[in-house]
C-alpha cells in the first residue's frame, strides 16, 4: 500500500521559563507524567548517547494506550527529534522535532515539528491527520506552557520519598500482591470498596475508597503500568485538596537473603489550600509533613501485607 506525499506542520508557544530547563524537562522522560495530562509513565528500551528507544502509556479519551517512539537528543542546539515506530492508520508515517529557543528576558520559544504520511493519498485521511495533528499539538503545547510555568515555580512544592521493606520470601509472590489491587478490600484494612479493570494486559485502571486514621473516606483513581513482576508505576488522576500530582511506583527486587519491595512518590502540593485545610499557621513544612504521613501509613500498611503474603508462601 503506497503512502501519501510527506506534510509538514507546524505549531509554537512561549513559555516564561529559561530554555534550557524547557529543554531538560522535555529531554528526561521521567518528567513527562507531571508536565503532559495524559501521560502515565515512560521508560527507555534502548539508551546510546544521545539516541534512545522510549516507550510511553498516556490515556486518550478516557483509555490508557501505549506505544514506542525513537528520539534523538541534541543539548547543545536544544533540539529532540522524534519518530514514532509504529503508526497507527491511517497514518503511515510519524514524526517531528521540538525546537527550543531562547527569548529576552528569561522567556523561551517552543517550536512543535510534525511531518507524517498517510496510507495512500486519501484526501479524507490526509484531512483527518492534519486535524488531529493541530488538536493535539495546540493542547500539548498548552499543557507543556502550563506544566512547565509551574514545575519552574513549584520546586519548593515538590518532593518525592520511598518507603522499603526487607521480605523473607519472593519479589514475585510480593508483586503479585500489589498487582492483584481487585482483591484489596479483602486483603487490607485502610481500603473500603475496590474497582479494577485491565482490559489492555499490564494496563489498569483503579478506583478505591479508602480510610484516613479519622475514618473518613476518600475515593481515588489511578491508571497503572504493571511491568514484568518488577515494577507497577502509577498516576493517581484523582486527588485531594492538597495535591496538584501525585505519581508512584512500587519496585520489588530479589536479593541474597530473600527480597525488597519499595513504594516510591512524587508530589506536588495545591499551595492555596494549605491554610484552608491545615489552618492558618500551616506553611509548606507542614503540607508536605502531613502529605508525606497520610501517603506513607497507606503505603507501608500496603507493603506490611504484601510481606506477610510473601512470606506465608515460601
Amino acid at each position: 500500500m503506497s503512502a501519501s506525499e510527506p506534510r509538514e506542520v507546524e505549531h509554537e508557544i512561549t513559555v516564561s521559563a529559561p530554555a534550557a530547563d524547557v529543554y531538560r524537562l522535555i529531554a528526561e522522560v521521567e518528567n513527562w507524567p507531571r508536565i503532559f495530562p495524559p501521560t502515565i509513565y515512560v521508560d527507555h528500551l534502548e539508551r546510546s548517547g544521545t539516541e534512545e528507544l522510549i516507550r510511553i502509556w498516556a490515556t486518550a479519551n478516557g483509555e490508557a494506550k501505549n506505544w514506542t517512539s525513537r528520539r534523538v537528543l541534541d543539548p547543545e542546539g536544544l533540539r529532540i527529534v522524534f519518530r514514532q515506530q509504529v503508526s497507527t492508520p491511517p497514518v503511515a508515517t510519524m514524526g517531528g522535532t521540538w525546537i527550543i529557543e531562547p527569548l529576552p528576558a528569561g522567556e523561551s520559544r517552543v517550536r512543535l515539528l510534525h511531518d507524517y504520511t498517510a496510507i495512500d493519498d486519501d484526501p479524507a485521511n490526509l484531512a483527518w491527520i492534519e486535524e488531529a495533528v493541530d488538536r493535539n499539538s495546540r493542547s500539548e503545547l498548552a499543557a507543556l506552557k502550563t506544566n512547565v510555568e509551574l514545575a519552574a515555580a513549584s520546586e519548593e512544592l515538590t518532593f518525592s520519598f520511598e518507603d522499603t521493606i526487607e521480605i523473607d520470601g519472593s519479589a514475585k509472590d510480593a508483586y503479585d500482591f500489589v498487582n492483584e489491587a481487585g482483591l484489596w478490600s479483602e486483603r487490607l484494612p485502610h481500603v473500603a470498596t475496590v474497582r479494577l479493570t485491565e482490559d489492555t494486559p499490564g494496563l489498569q485502571t483503579l478506583e478505591m475508597d479508602t480510610r484516613a486514621k479519622d475514618g473518613s473516606v476518600h475515593t481515588t483513581k489511578s491508571y497503572r503500568v504493571c511491568l514484568d513482576g518488577e515494577k507497577i508505576a502509577y498516576k493517581q488522576t484523582t486527588l485531594p485538596a492538597l495535591m496538584n500530582l501525585h505519581t508512584g511506583y512500587w519496585t520489588f527486587r530479589e536479593t541474597e537473603t530473600g527480597s525488597t519491595a519499595s513504594s516510591q512518590h512524587t508530589v506536588v502540593l495545591r499551595a492555596e489550600n494549605i491554610e484552608k485545610i491545615l489552618g492558618p499557621d500551616a506553611g509548606v513544612d507542614e503540607a508536605r509533613e502531613y502529605v508525606r504521613s497520610a501517603l506513607s501509613t497507606n503505603s507501608r500498611a500496603t507493603l506490611g501485607h504484601a510481606k506477610n503474603h510473601a512470606e506465608a508462601r515460601r
